[in-house]
């Protein structure tokens, strides 16, 4: 009498049902190693130019794929982990870390700083597929503008906040460390990338650079003088108040921008600088400085009563 066949258990089943779940999104997936975050594949050092890589070494993100018959060859071999590639996938994916051990006690996550770039932003936290990962951080996934060539960054939105599109990948759902699993936690449907956190993530317009600094002030220019001094209060902001002083600083240079004596995005300009210089984030400064020029609009007095 044959003996059955053991039933698996060491979760490559599931495994394979989540990898070609996802690929029926159109969302190409690649192996990483069982239980962990790397790419199961082999190095370019260590590429022998055979197969696949007979003209040139192939990269993991080359060797995503949405084929049903690579991924099930593949996850039937070994509970692999699954590597989603966010860029071919046309994806974005914001990754919200939890701070790291010995960092300061009750130190912000990139949760909580997401929450404040919105609220500063006035928009609200975006609905969207959201998923878990083991160490208690969050993705939250977005489709990709049409058009747009977005990359990874680190902390450009704000600390502990990164994105993942072209040339990244993240660890999709279903897949288990040693810490646990990538476990969906919002089965919202994928949601666009906001206008909003497009417009931080996207490069600012190149600008000549006696645009960027407030140095050179003309005599009896108040504006100017205004900015100057402005901006050097930001560059010497104590650390933790460093948001604060730029907030208070373009609103208070807001009134001229209103009464026309100084153009918006020369003040824009000058802030960014001096807030990056003080080491606020991209996106902190943007943010800020867009937040404080249009409260000091809505509210300035006429130039005869200030």
């Amino acid at each position: 009498m044959t003996e059955p066949t053991p039933i698996r258990r060491d979760g490559r089943v599931e495994k394979l049902a989540d990898a070609l779940a996802l690929a029926a999104r159109g969302w190409p997936v690649f192996p990483l190693r069982p239980g962990s975050k790397a790419p199961a594949l082999h190095r370019a050092d260590r590429c022998a130019r055979v197969g696949i890589c007979a003209d040139a070494h192939v990269k993991w993100e080359q060797r995503a794929t949405t084929s049903p018959a690579v991924i099930i060859r593949c996850w039937t071999h070994k509970p692999y982990n699954i590597g989603l590639a966010t860029g071919p996938a046309g994806l974005v994916v914001v990754d919200l870390d939890m701070p790291k051990t010995g960092d300061v006690q009750d130190a912000p996550g990139g949760a909580d700083n997401l929450s404040a770039l919105c609220e500063r932003a006035g928009q609200a936290v975006p609905d969207t597929l959201t998923v878990r990962t083991p160490s208690g951080g969050t993705h939250l996934y977005f489709t990709a503008p049409d058009g747009v060539r977005l990359g990874n960054t680190a902390g450009k939105l704000a600390p502990l906040v990164d994105t993942r599109g072209h040339g990244g990948y993240v660890v999709a759902p279903g897949s288990t460390t040693a810490a646990g699993t990538y476990e969906v936690t919002d089965g919202s449907p994928v949601a666009e990338l906001p206008a909003w956190l497009l417009s931080l993530l996207q490069p600012p317009a190149p600008r000549p650079v006696c645009h960027r600094m407030p140095g050179a002030v003309r005599a009896g220019s108040a504006a100017r003088a205004a900015l100057h001094a402005e901006c050097e209060a930001v560059r010497q902001a104590p650390a933790k108040q460093a948001n604060n002083t730029l907030n208070r600083s373009a609103f208070k240079v807001g009134r001229f921008v209103a009464w026309g004596d100084i153009p918006r995005e020369e003040v824009e300009e000058a802030f960014q600088a001096a807030g990056e210089d003080r080491g606020l984030t991209v996106a902190e400064c943007r943010s800020t400085i867009r937040s404080a020029l249009d409260s000091s609009a809505r509210t300035v007095r006429a130039r005869e009563t200030a």
